[in-house]
């Protein structure tokens, strides 16, 4: 907990560390797709505050991003994304409480999660850019104010003073690109149950494609991250637990309106990255949210915020995540398996990068036995 005022302002800073995933992804869905934009926001309050009071760390809640992306380019009805939320929901919460998750996160190799770390940071670095394209030179600016905050001054709240910055250039130069424009039309309005052909919608476009994403990225290397960070304060996150509380939020939160959602590795990144120590960061992100939906203009002010500034929120989180300690003291014979599943993980998508890495680290191990050289740990890379 914050002892200080300074530790506060840090916290709230931190809290605002991952909203360059959060937002973008929630507003389009809200003004592409036509959610009802208090259900959403209402979810991600109550998944936030409910984080913060359980795990006692700066553990994110985000869009689920297969999901997020295809709603946003294909014709998926929101029928179909309520069926997605349920299925995901209720076999993430059967491999929680089974605790089949922890089992298969230990099969898994540390060169692969390395590799899986820095493909998803490369990932969110492209998206980055793209939000930068859309207003360049706030988005240049931006960056370079984060960048000498964290660097010289890094007891101040840089996501404070970037947003603020990004927000005058804005007020000056009449930035492009700012997220989509809100209607309050139907704001509380709730999804129809889904039919039969919702639910093989969901199944074949949304469900499949989220689950390799959201194992790997939102459970197993989530935990590994959150205990890079955090040490022994982490007990609590494990891929079991976060299974289980993703699976209960999907449940419960998106047949109300609620976009799908998960955790993050790079948003335990961010929220790291500037400031956030403990639980109070979810927990004022989630009020804050709550202030959004509810108070008068709170959703027209979050929709005017320069995407470009979003983007460059989003660029210093990508870089902490992808340029893990873990990478730097990687085994030399460990780069290999670790490019490979990087790779894959960009060019096609986190389950075949697992896929990739875990074939490449077998074939590395046998080289090794078979060179002679001293026997590794594959967990140890």
């Amino acid at each position: 907990m914050p002892s200080t005022r300074k530790d506060l302002v840090k916290e709230v800073s931190g809290a605002l560390g991952d909203i360059g995933t959060l937002l973008p992804l929630s507003l389009g869905a809200i003004g592409v797709a036509g959610l009802a934009p208090v259900p959403v926001l209402l979810g991600f309050a109550a998944f936030y505050i409910a984080t913060g009071l359980y795990y006692r760390l700066p553990i994110p809640v985000q869009p689920m991003k297969a999901v997020a992306a295809l709603l946003l380019t294909t014709e998926v009805t929101s029928q179909s994304l309520v069926a997605s939320g349920v299925l995901i929901g209720a076999i993430l919460l059967l491999l929680g409480a089974t605790g089949g998750i922890n089992h298969a996160a230990r099969l898994v190799p540390g060169s692969v999660l390395s590799g899986l770390q820095l493909g998803l940071g490369l990932l969110l670095a492209n998206m980055s850019l793209g939000l930068m394209a859309t207003s360049v030179p706030l988005g240049v600016i931006t960056l370079a104010v984060l960048a000498i905050t964290l660097k010289v001054l890094p007891n101040w709240p840089a996501a404070l003073i970037g947003l603020g910055v990004a927000l005058a250039i804005d007020a000056v130069l009449g930035a492009p690109g700012r997220t989509l424009v809100l209607v309050d039309s139907a704001a509380f309005a709730l999804p129809q149950l889904p039919a039969m052909d919702d639910w093989q919608q969901a199944i074949s476009m949304l469900v499949l494609p989220q689950l390799a994403l959201t194992i790997t990225n939102a459970i197993v290397l989530t935990a590994l991250v959150a205990g890079d960070y955090f040490g022994e304060q982490s007990h609590r996150v494990s891929p079991g637990r976060l299974s289980v509380t993703t699976g209960l939020a999907n449940l419960f939160l998106v047949p109300l309106g609620a976009l799908p959602m998960c955790h993050g590795a790079g948003g335990v990144a961010a929220h790291h990255r500037f400031g956030a120590r403990s639980g109070v960061a979810p927990v004022l992100l989630g009020t804050g949210l709550l202030m959004v939906a509810f108070l008068p203009g709170g959703l027209s002010f979050v929709a005017a915020i320069p995407t470009a500034g979003l983007g460059a929120l989003l660029l210093v989180a990508a870089v902490e995540l992808a340029l893990s300690r873990r990478l730097w003291t990687a085994k030399p014979s460990c780069w290999p398996v670790i490019a490979i599943t990087a790779l894959v993980t960009v060019w096609a998508d986190p389950f075949f990068g697992l896929l990739a890495g875990v074939a490449s680290e077998t074939v590395r191990a046998a080289w090794v036995r078979g060179s002679g050289v001293e026997s590794e740990d594959p967990k140890d890379v």
